[in-house]
C-alpha cells in the first residue's frame, strides 16, 4: 500500500461516540445534545456517514447517520461489534485535588491509560476551595472529560468520576484492592509488590503533598508506600506514571 493511501485509511478512521441511551439494531435513535452538537458543527458529518456508538454497557455499535440539523443527529446502528479494549487490572485512583487545569489533565490522561475509577480527594493540603454548585459543575466538568477520553481512546466503558471528598473518608471506605501510595522516600517498588487479586487503589497527593499526619492515616489504613524512580514527580505527572508502571507490570502491557 502506497503512503498516500495509508494516509487517507488513517484520515477515514470513524469517529468513536458516547450516547447514553439503549442502542437497538436497525432502530433509529437521536444523539444526546453533546453527540449531536460533536458530530453535527465539530466534524461537519452528513447524513450516510458511519460514526462508531457506545453507551458505556460493553461492545459498540456501527450505526449510519440517518439525517443531520445544526441541533440534532439521527443514526441508525446497523452493526453490533464486541469490542473490549479495556485492561484487565482495575485501577481506583484517589487523587489530590490540584489546582488549574492539572486536575483536567490528570483525569483524561488516566482515563486513557485505562483507569476504572477516580475520587477526587479534599486534602489538607489542597488549594482548591470548591462547595455547593461549584462544586456540582466541577464534578460534571470532570465526568465530561472522561467521557471524551474513553471517545478518543477507543474505550467502551466510561470511567466513574466519583463526588468529590475528604481523604479521610477516602481512606475509611472497606475494600480488598491492594492499597498503595505514591510517596517519594518510600522503600517499595511497583517490582516488588503481589499480584493484585482485587485490582488497586492508589492514592496520589495534590501539589503540596501529604502532611505527616496523613502519611500515617494511610499507614493505618494499610496502605504501602512505593516509589517511581529517585525523583519527585509532579501531581499531574504521579497518576500517569503509576498507571503506565501498573499496567507495565499487572495489566493490559504485562507479559
Amino acid at each position: 500500500m502506497s503512503a498516500l493511501k495509508i494516509l487517507n485509511v488513517q484520515a477515514m478512521r470513524i469517529p468513536h461516540i458516547y450516547q447514553p441511551s439503549d442502542l437497538v439494531l436497525n432502530q433509529s435513535v437521536a444523539l444526546g445534545d453533546d453527540a449531536a452538537g460533536h458530530v453535527a458543527r465539530v466534524l461537519r458529518m452528513t447524513e450516510g456517514e458511519q460514526v462508531s456508538l457506545f453507551n458505556g454497557q460493553g461492545g459498540e455499535y456501527l450505526a449510519t447517520i440517518e439525517s443531520v440539523s445544526k441541533k440534532a443527529v439521527t443514526v441508525i446502528p446497523t452493526e453490533y461489534l464486541d469490542k473490549c479494549v479495556e485492561s484487565p487490572l482495575n485501577v481506583h485512583l484517589g487523587q489530590g485535588i490540584s489546582r488549574g487545569d492539572k486536575m483536567d489533565f490528570t483525569i483524561q490522561k488516566s482515563v486513557e491509560l485505562g483507569v476504572s475509577e477516580i475520587t477526587p480527594l479534599f486534602t489538607t493540603r489542597c488549594g482548591v476551595k470548591l462547595s455547593g454548585d461549584r462544586l456540582a459543575k466541577k464534578h460534571q466538568q470532570w465526568q465530561k472529560i472522561a467521557i471524551s477520553a474513553a471517545e478518543q481512546s477507543g474505550r467502551n466503558y466510561i470511567t466513574k468520576i466519583h463526588t468529590p471528598i475528604s481523604l479521610e473518608q477516602w481512606l475509611n471506605q472497606q475494600s480488598e484492592e491492594l492499597k498503595l501510595t505514591l510517596h517519594p522516600r518510600a522503600a517499595h517498588s511497583i517490582k516488588t509488590l503481589p499480584q493484585p487479586q482485587h485490582g488497586v487503589r492508589f492514592l496520589v497527593g495534590p501539589e503540596g503533598g501529604f502532611t505527616d499526619e496523613e502519611m500515617q492515616n494511610t499507614s493505618d489504613q494499610g496502605f504501602v508506600d512505593i516509589k517511581i524512580g529517585p525523583r519527585v514527580l509532579r501531581t499531574e505527572t504521579a497518576a500517569l506514571t503509576v498507571l503506565s508502571a501498573l499496567q507495565l507490570q499487572f495489566g493490559d502491557l504485562a507479559l
